[in-house]
């Protein structure tokens, strides 16, 4: 007769010999993707803006423009913007020689940032006439969106004789 417990110890070490391992759990990868889509470099500027009024034979005009900006809603890596600033002369009447101050005459002072956000360094131009363009402002090291928000202040210088009226003239802001 065999020991009972011979053929249990016999059969268990039977069964592990032939035992399937145990198996993995099931798994399945699912790769995900996103895009984040570029968006644009926008400027925004006062619609109008009036200096006030100087009696005649006063040597300067001045005031603030209001509020310009710059958003950048671009989403770049260490890129750049620089806004910069025109002007057309400034007449009244006929437009004749008297009723005409040149661009020449019209300084842009751009000031400090009244506004930023986002990652990037923010410089404001030098004050200076608007005989030609000049850079009013400029970010760079941008990092993702920003923006920027100024006041400049623009200072017409008047001629002797110049006439009485009122005098328009265009400024243009752009950015690039």
């Amino acid at each position: 007769m065999r020991n009972p417990l011979f053929v249990m110890a016999a059969a268990a070490a039977l069964a592990a010999a032939f035992a399937l391992p145990a198996a993995a759990a099931p798994t399945g990868d699912t790769i995900v993707t996103f895009e984040i889509t570029a968006g644009t470099l926008d400027i925004t500027v006062p619609a109008t803006a009036d200096l006030g009024a100087v009696a005649a034979g006063a040597t300067s005009v001045s005031g603030q423009l209001g509020a310009v900006t710059v958003t950048d809603t671009r989403g770049a890596l260490d890129a750049t913007w620089t806004a910069t600033v025109s002007s057309t002369s400034f007449t009244t009447g006929g437009a004749t020689a008297a009723e005409t101050i040149p661009a020449s005459a019209v300084t842009y002072t751009p000031g400090a940032a009244t506004a930023t956000s986002g990652t990037a360094t923010f410089t404001p131009g030098t004050a200076a006439d608007l005989a030609t363009p000049i850079t009013a402002f400029s970010a760079t090291a941008i990092v993702g969106n920003n923006s920027a928000t100024w006041n400049p202040t623009i200072t017409v210088a008047l001629p002797p004789a110049a006439v009485a009226g009122t005098y328009t003239g265009t400024i243009t802001h752009s950015v690039a």
